[in-house]
């Protein structure tokens, strides 16, 4: 008899961007003639950069050729990527990481979800609520997540720490001591971050409590505000208590291609049942050298094309791009008598909906009503019922269609 892994009948109906992705096609079958607008899932319109396509084109071609084909790579990521990425993303921000505490893979969202594989199966775990629903599913398909309860939305075994307007998206420390803490900043999906007095709490929290502090850094390149940390490491003691994912999807373009990288420091440390200090960057190697082959080498390359001087250039001006969007989302929504969040440090789009309506239900409104799909906000958490999300991640015509239906909506 085959037995299953009973912890995934415990997640809930199917994932938020599968459940949305059927209504939209249910709606665009039964209303051909409509022309939807989609700013709900946050994947990216503008194409590749120059500079980062002439790489890849000049990586493939050295596949082409016998003097310059490449196999297998290192698992790890090759040097040439793992040393731009020390110097720009940690050098030039005055932070000491090492070409060996960085593990370049196809995604911050299979290594936010992946990372579990070397944590226990009895560690406690907080997340923000609302929060990007990777990290909590994959908790709940390792065990650690205890029964779904219908009243509260919630599992009995997860702390949830709300950020919501009431606490100006700040969490707050949890009654109960958590064993591993997701932090998304700037966040996802509210659009909100911390300053770096906020995040120095805590890591010092973390630190006195031996907790680890899982750091979704996948936003970094649209922070505007000064005293706000692009990497978690600007904060003293935090190389001890915390790993960093960083992801090449939305600075450059790279959803479809696929990269990114995860830094695990190598002060870090877990411990055994019995108490003994075990590294975590040795277990992680290991995981990732048995179950990741590396991303491809063309693919690599053009990663390393996106610190090139013409790669900064071009990827700021798709950056800038973006978050003129969200100025446009931002202001048309305030203008439309709507209370927005967000949309200065992240390409998100926070908004209160109108009183009397669930989120699903506003959801359904803009579909029906004016063709624009956005994310409700109850699918990131029960803190997340009364918002609502849209993305800066369109074109800049549909985007000014979107607010403009938006506006005129009864």
């Amino acid at each position: 008899m085959i037995n299953i892994n009973e912890n995934f009948l415990n997640l809930q109906d199917s994932y938020l961007f599968s459940t949305i992705a059927k209504k939209v096609a249910e709606f665009q079958k039964n209303n051909p003639d409509k022309k939807v607008i989609k700013l709900g899932i946050g994947d990216v319109t503008r194409p590749i950069v120059p500079a980062i396509l002439d790489a890849m084109h000049k990586a493939v071609e050295e596949l082409g050729n016998q003097d310059t084909f490449r196999g297998y790579g290192p698992e790890q990521g090759y040097e040439f990527l793992r040393e731009k990425i020390v110097e720009f993303d940690y050098k030039k921000r005055g932070v000491n990481v090492s070409i060996d505490e960085i593990f370049v893979s196809d995604g911050a969202k299979c290594d936010c979800g992946n990372i579990g594989d070397i944590l226990g199966i009895d560690n406690v775990v907080a997340i923000t609520d609302p929060v990007y629903p990777v990290y909590l599913d994959t908790n709940v398909m390792m065990g650690r997540s205890g029964k779904y309860n219908e009243e509260t939305g919630m599992f009995e075994n997860i702390i949830y720490m709300p950020v919501t307007s009431e606490n100006n998206f700040v969490p707050e420390f949890p009654e109960k001591v958590p064993d591993i803490i997701y932090l998304c900043l700037p966040n996802n999906p509210t659009g909100t971050t911390l300053t770096k007095e906020q995040l120095e709490k805590w890591v010092e929290y973390a630190r006195k409590n031996k907790a680890l502090i899982l750091f979704d850094g996948a936003y970094e390149a649209y922070i505007s505000e000064e005293n706000i940390p692009h990497s978690i490491y600007e904060i003293e003691g935090a190389k001890e208590v915390a790993i960093e994912f960083k992801s090449f999807s939305k600075n450059a373009g790279f959803t479809g291609v696929r990269c990114a990288y995860t830094v695990v420091p190598k002060e870090l440390k877990g411990y055994t049942k019995s108490g003994e200090e075990v590294s975590i960057n040795s277990l992680w190697n290991r995981r990732h050298g048995t179950k990741f082959n590396g991303v491809s080498y063309p693919v690599q390359k053009a990663a390393e094309a996106v610190y090139s001087a013409d790669g900064q250039k071009q990827i700021k001006e798709n950056i800038e791009y973006y978050m003129n969007n969200a100025k446009i989302i931002k202001e048309g929504l305030q203008e439309a008598g709507f209370t927005v969040y967000g949309g200065v440090n992240a390409p998100y789009i926070w908004l209160k909906v109108p009183d009397g309506m669930t989120s699903w239900e506003f959801f359904d409104k803009l579909l029906k009503d004016v063709n624009v799909v956005g994310t409700p906000g109850v699918g990131f958490g029960p803190s997340g019922e009364g918002y609502f999300r849209l993305t800066a991640f369109g074109t800049k015509e549909n985007t000014i269609e979107a607010i403009n239906r938006i506006k005129n909506m009864k």
